[in-house]
């Protein structure tokens, strides 16, 4: 089982989705059975942020002094024999939120499938070589393909 904390620190999301939290475990409950570890729970953070606290932390962790829309920092540590601490995922709301006019319901695909592109990051997935970038875009799709009806 795979569960995400999530934490709001920009209350923007909060007037865009309505019980937010559950929109990602909804998405994680329906993820295949590979991505957790047996008879262990998962733990993940999702961080939901803004351009100005997610450029502070793109120019500290990757040297890039600018916003963007999704950051994952894997952890993959052990915290217990019944947990397993996977990492963090920080996501902008000025990068989900375009256009300014996009619907709840736009909106919420777009925060699922930034959200699978950075858990598959926290699961070791890359995208720097061509080879890497088909393999993790093909399973965005398949995840994507899982949840979609379930946003």
């Amino acid at each position: 089982m795979i569960k995400a904390e999530v934490i709001i620190d920009n209350t923007a999301w909060i007037k865009k989705i309505k019980n937010i939290s559950q929109l990602f475990n909804r998405i994680l409950k329906n993820f295949p059975k590979k991505y957790s570890k047996k008879n262990e729970k998962t733990i993940l953070t999702v961080l939901l942020s803004n351009n100005s606290k997610i450029k502070i932390l793109n120019k500290t962790f990757r040297k890039k002094n600018k916003p963007t829309d999704i950051l994952s920092f894997p952890i993959k540590k052990k915290i217990n024999k019944k947990f397993f601490y996977l990492g963090d995922i920080i996501i902008s709301y000025e990068f989900m939120n375009r256009p300014k006019e996009i619907n709840i319901a736009e909106f919420k695909k777009k925060v699922a499938k930034i959200f699978i592109h950075g858990f598959l990051h926290l699961k070791g997935f890359d995208h720097k070589k061509n080879k890497d970038f088909n393999l993790m875009q093909k399973e965005e799709l398949n995840l994507y393909n899982l949840v979609k009806n379930k946003i």
